[in-house]
């Protein structure tokens, strides 16, 4: 299933998808030779936006949950990759303990930490849950609405190990951010695995770093395409001391948003693109979409400012958040049923598993589509995103239309394993 994409706008796009398909063996090779020098995160997703004349990443969440929402076809490739990913961890794992998030109440969620241990179980390993919530002292068992259930147990910690009760693993799993902080409980496992490491955690991690390292990695990408890597690269900038609350940082945030939206028009102006350029203001550490700006003219920002404030009573939103990230917008142009839509690109290991469109039927093509409301429709990755179909005509084929998601969630990717190698704290420095 492709969606309608209604822009005309989709020269530059349907130019670099030929270019993808063109050169694939070059591509993969690519990919190979790096995954030789760099270690790819245990899993990812990335969300992409396709605007028909830039295809680009805007965000690349290192915790992801979600995983109920790939079908059941999808499921053979996540086991592979589940494999391969252990493999070069732990080869002789038997076990595997996934620390999930603190949501009893969200059942959506817990049909996603089941999908996980379905994965993992066909992959080979003993799976079980355990609590980082300290009211956590005898196990609890949540139902879930389709007759299923799951039990989480309190967690024992030893001097070097953290297991359960008779289970003692030897590779980790969190599936929780840990945005408001890593629990002590997890720090100094010197004697097993824990994955994501502790610097890719909601509250150490900044987005600038990941875009930064995203930004070198698609010049390079470019070079080797032959391609302006404007076409599948977010421009960004970055503020620290911003508190909406106080109204201080305004000034760097106002003087950047002017300038990426002046950087943003040359480029429209460059490629005979007649849209509204737009910005997008965000926190930059932690993993969650809340309090998310679209900024379409800087005179704007008052109004938005204002906005935070009366936000911030309820500590939702930017207004306590002392970094944020302003990154060029990229619109979609896809719908699903006549609902704007973006293709969410599911990882492990370095390989693509599935993915999913998520829409948003009261959401406009400039807007952030991860907010309440949002549902999901399945992408066909099992059948046709890793095998590209020479020969159709561009922006025609599902098939080529996946593969070059994939290709660009991947670019996302890597650039998190350069982040993550440029920032771990226990990394060797040569002189």
């Amino acid at each position: 299933m492709v969606p309608h994409l209604i822009t005309a706008l989709n020269g530059p796009i349907n130019e670099l998808e030929q270019r993808i398909l063109d050169t694939t063996p070059a591509i993969e090779r690519w990919f190979r030779l790096e995954w030789m020098e760099h270690t790819p995160p245990f899993y990812c997703s990335v969300d992409v936006r396709n605007a028909g004349f830039k295809l680009a990443p805007v965000d690349s969440n290192l915790f992801p949950d979600g995983w109920n929402n790939l079908t059941p076809d999808m499921l053979p490739l996540a086991v592979q990759a589940g494999m391969a990913a252990i493999e070069k961890i732990c080869p002789e794992a038997r076990n595997l303990l996934i620390l999930p998030k603190n949501q009893p109440q969200n059942s959506f969620y817990w049909a996603n930490v089941l999908q996980l241990k379905r994965v993992f179980h066909q992959a080979g390993l003993n799976v079980r849950f355990g609590s980082l919530s300290p009211d956590v002292n005898q196990n609890v068992t949540l139902n879930l609405p389709a007759g299923e259930s799951v039990t989480i147990e309190p967690l024992i910690r030893t001097d070097r190990r953290l297991g359960l009760k008779d289970f003692d693993p030897c590779t980790i799993l969190l599936n929780n951010d840990l945005s408001a902080g890593i629990p002590g409980i997890l720090e100094d496992l010197n004697e097993q695995y824990l994955l994501p490491p502790l610097h890719a955690t909601g509250s150490v991690r900044r987005k600038s770093l990941h875009f930064k390292a995203y930004e070198e990695v698609s010049k390079r990408f470019g070079k080797l395409l032959g391609v302006d890597p404007w076409l599948i690269n977010p421009m960004f900038a970055h503020c620290r001391g911003v508190n909406f609350t106080h109204g201080s940082g305004m000034d760097c945030l106002s003087t950047n948003v002017d300038a990426l939206l002046t950087k943003v028009k040359r480029k429209y102006k460059e490629y005979g693109i007649h849209e509204k350029p737009f910005v997008v203001v965000k926190a930059d550490g932690g993993s969650a979409g809340m309090g998310i700006m679209t900024v379409r003219d800087v005179k704007d920002l008052d109004a938005l400012i204002g906005q935070a404030k009366a936000r911030a009573g309820a500590g939702k939103g930017l207004a306590t958040l002392p970094e944020v990230i302003i990154q060029e917008g990229v619109l979609t142009h896809e719908r699903v049923n006549a609902a704007v839509a973006e293709p969410v690109v599911y990882m492990m290991d370095r390989y693509v598993v599935g993915g999913f469109y998520r829409i948003h039927a009261e959401r406009t093509a400039d807007e952030s589509l991860s907010v309440p409301g949002s549902s999901y429709v399945p992408l066909a990755f099992a059948d046709s995103g890793r095998l590209p179909q020479h020969g159709e005509k561009p922006g025609s084929s599902s098939p080529n239309r996946f593969y070059m998601y994939g290709v660009i969630a991947r670019l996302a990717m890597l650039a998190a394993s350069y982040e993550l190698e440029a920032t771990d704290p226990n990394a060797e420095v040569y002189d």
